[in-house]
């Protein structure tokens, strides 16, 4: 049996950013980190979870490092792939909207290669990390870093990693006590949206786009507005309907969204983060939920491999 050790580290995201559905996303300064401890026969796996789902996270065959892992194999066809024995020190709350399963797959895709020396390029990269995922508005941050844009129809791939946020600027995250299953989100979505409010988004997106990427900050407030989404998910945990309008009513708020599906929440801010900190967790706890919150780097830099052994 071949000895490996390979640690794969790999950013929290906050995908959508409001009008940016599916497209946009960001990867913050919280990582999860997984270490291969030795390879094993095929079929074989190990895994070991501390921190954040260390009791859910128990059965290694559902774990989504292992399947994604596998599903990676599966693209580049690889027979009989490797087992292994891992551990995850996960800090990612779980089922939170900040990219968790994101982080799996991405994780597990990186491990694919290394263990088994593929050579894709970064586009092949993402485009399986995609196929996996869904989407690329989470493992598009999470595998690149920074800001990214992401347009995705099933099989090909298009993205853009927009500039980075200034210095100064605090992204401000709320993580309430309160679980919502991504299946949910989707579930709570009208099949059919309004003219107006398909307009609406566009014009907001495409302005969130721009002033990311020409630096006009304060356009942020406009660009992270929306009404394909967060009205409904608002909807599913307390303090949901209230928050946003609070938080962004607070001097040096750029902009207030739900956190990908939710049911945490981010705002951006130039200057007095823990004021938007203190709203956030005061409204949570208004509503009868335990809160924490993260003052974080809005850009993060992207998955890498930390060592390989």
């Amino acid at each position: 049996m071949d000895s490996s050790l390979i640690k794969v580290r790999a950013p929290a995201t906050s995908a959508n950013l409001g009008a940016g559905f599916d497209t946009l996303g960001m990867a913050l300064s919280l990582y999860n980190i997984v270490t291969v401890k030795q390879t094993l026969p095929p079929g074989e796996f190990i895994s070991e979870v501390t921190g954040e789902g260390a009791r859910e996270l128990t059965d290694a065959k559902s774990n989504l490092v292992i399947k994604s892992y596998l599903d990676a194999c599966g693209a580049w066809k690889i027979e009989n792939p490797h087992g292994f024995e891992m551990h995850s020190n996960n800090v990612i709350p779980l089922s939170r909207g900040l990219g968790s399963s994101a982080t799996a797959v991405v994780t597990g895709v990186l491990i694919a290669r290394e263990l088994n020396k593929i050579k894709a390029p970064e586009t092949e990269m993402l485009r399986v990390m995609t196929r996996i995922e869904g989407q690329p508005d989470n493992v598009a941050p999470c595998f690149l870093g920074g800001m990214t844009v992401g347009c995705w129809d099933g099989n090909d791939l298009k993205y853009v990693r927009l500039p980075s946020l200034p210095s100064d600027m605090y992204v401000v995250v709320a993580v309430p006590d309160v679980k919502v299953k991504t299946s949910d989100a989707r579930n709570s979505l009208p099949d059919v949206v309004n003219f107006g409010d398909a307009v609406f988004n566009l014009g907001r997106a495409a302005l969130m786009a721009a002033a990311w990427a020409t630096g006009q900050w304060d356009m942020l407030s406009w660009g992270m507005d929306d009404r394909l989404h967060q009205r409904y998910r608002a909807k599913l945990f307390p303090g949901g309907d209230v928050i946003m309008d609070r938080v962004r009513s607070i001097p040096g708020c750029l902009g207030a969204a739900i956190s990908g599906s939710g049911p945490s929440v981010l705002a951006l801010s130039r200057g007095r983060p823990r004021k938007l900190a203190e709203a956030m967790c005061r409204t949570f706890s208004e509503h009868g939920v335990d809160s924490l919150f993260f003052v974080l780097e809005g850009n993060a830099g992207g998955a890498r491999i930390e060592a390989v052994l």
